[in-house]
């Protein structure tokens, strides 16, 4: 009888062992990382930054999402696709790595294999990485995701509007005649660390529709596969959407009653929605990180326009439209639920500060310009660690942003990226506070306001006597790129 009741007490206290020590486990491992960014996304698409219902389809996952973590109102970002990608995958201004613009020219492009990306300092120290969707940082050998720290990729080397080519009669024709090597049809690829992607299958129109489920699915894949794993891992999840052309998934086409654009809205909540039930079906959110977020802001070809919500301007502009997009963080018990901030933080940021949440280090051989802001994130100060940065426009400066002030000293005409770049004699001053459509640069008050000058000017002054310590990379630089001392 003794022995017996020594057996189910043993038995009995196994299996708490075996309750406890995984959520221990769970506790004390590094967090997983979901990085989700949506393509030219406006800060105003959103219910809970005012869109949702109003833009046709309402977005109650992503809602319920800001809800349980933090939203920033004041998040920025570069301004064009390229340039975006870039300074979020290694902290810094992307015109430090070559990528200041979109590559508009022929040849290679993208990101020397000398810089050091957000999967790379994650891999280093023991995270599995994939990416699924949109690179935009090279289409060549050395330049792929998968040559730059993500073991799998699948998706597009470049944009979503190369899906209009294929089956485009005089396209088709040059392609036969092969009159150029670039002319020729975008396809999707799959790739493993530092293998020759495969071709999967031409993108185009069609292809176009599907390619965010597939990489939806191809990213529940691998976070099934990876929560079976002690390691933990990074998935970076770079939707197409709502780049031009914005053409709904089957499944979601008509499904609103309002239109193509409706219809992708309710396609990215539910997309969002189903992998956030998979972090809870594998008991696994609580130590998930979940970053939606998006490159830049709106389109501005009418027929696929996005919309900025209380900011002015398309995405290829300094408007507040283009530079401010939506940001939420959700980290149960770390980051505080229901948090909503107007401090400024800059998508470089990440870099710095998932390196100091994960252990990852931080080159100290070039210039950085992301800050750590996890003290400010998970609500240990109200105070971001910035209250400043550069405003580039492809690779030119356009001005500055301070505080609630922004310096501007050129801009496109009528707040659009396809309009005329206009240059002022004399700088524009505004304040977001009381002029947040940028409307009023010149008021009765200018002269009482332009105390502003001395500090923004330090900003832009400071930045560039950055590049005589570090020239930029040349755009098109090969590799190997050896950076002068």
């Amino acid at each position: 009888m003794k022995t017996h009741k020594l057996v189910t007490i043993a038995v009995t206290c196994l299996f708490i062992l075996g309750i406890i020590i995984p959520i221990q486990a769970q506790k004390n491992k590094k967090p997983n990382i979901i990085l989700l960014n949506m393509d030219n996304f406006g800060y105003g698409e959103l219910g809970v930054y005012g869109g949702g219902i109003t833009r046709g389809a309402a977005t109650p996952r992503i809602d319920k999402l800001a809800s349980e973590g933090m939203r920033l109102t004041n998040f920025n970002v570069e301004a064009q696709c390229t340039p975006s990608r870039a300074a979020l995958m290694t902290g810094r201004y992307a015109v430090r790595t070559g990528n200041g613009t979109v590559n508009w020219n022929a040849g290679e492009y993208g990101l020397t294999q000398w810089e050091y990306t957000m999967p790379e300092m994650l891999s280093d120290i023991g995270y599995a990485t994939a990416m699924f969707g949109k690179w935009h940082l090279g289409d060549t050998d050395g330049r792929y995701p998968t040559n730059q720290g993500f073991d799998e990729w699948y998706g597009i080397p470049n944009s979503t509007d190369d899906s209009f080519w294929p089956g485009e009669v005089q396209f088709e024709r040059v392609v036969a005649e092969q009159i150029n090597p670039q002319v020729k049809p975008t396809y999707i690829f799959e790739a493993t660390k530092n293998n020759t992607p495969k071709k999967v299958k031409k993108y185009d129109l069609e292809a176009r529709r599907e390619i965010d489920r597939e990489s939806t699915d191809r990213a529940i894949d691998f976070i099934t596969r990876k929560a079976k794993s002690d390691d933990p891992f990074f998935v970076y999840l770079p939707y197409t959407e709502t780049h031009m052309p914005v053409l709904p998934s089957k499944e979601f086409a008509g499904k609103s009653g309002n239109g193509d654009y409706a219809d992708v809205l309710m396609q990215i909540d539910a997309y969002t929605g189903e992998l956030l039930d998979l972090l809870d079906e594998l008991g696994i959110a609580d130590n998930t990180i979940f970053i939606w977020t998006s490159d830049n802001g709106p389109e501005m070809i009418p027929g696929y326009q996005g919309w900025s919500g209380p900011w002015r301007g398309s995405y290829f502009t300094a408007r507040e439209g283009s530079l401010r997009v939506p940001f939420i963080m959700r980290w149960p018990g770390k980051v505080p639920a229901g948090r909503v901030s107007n401090e400024m933080v800059h998508q470089f940021d990440l870099f710095t500060t998932i390196a100091k949440i994960t252990g990852g280090k931080v080159p100290a051989d070039r210039i950085i310009d992301g800050v750590d802001q996890s003290k400010f994130l998970m609500g240990q100060t109200e105070k971001s660690a910035r209250e400043s940065f550069v405003i580039y426009v492809g690779d030119q400066v356009f001005g500055v942003k301070w505080r609630n002030w922004k310096m501007l000293t050129k801009e496109f005409e009528n707040g659009m990226g396809t309009g005329k770049i206009v240059e002022y004699g004399v700088p524009r001053f505004i304040n977001l506070y009381t002029d947040p459509q940028e409307n009023y640069p010149i008021t009765y008050k200018s002269g009482q306001q332009m105390w502003v000058r001395f500090p923004m000017s330090a900003v832009a002054v400071e930045h560039a006597k950055s590049f005589q310590t570090e020239p930029p990379v040349k755009p098109g630089t090969p590799d190997p790129y050896v950076p002068k001392n």
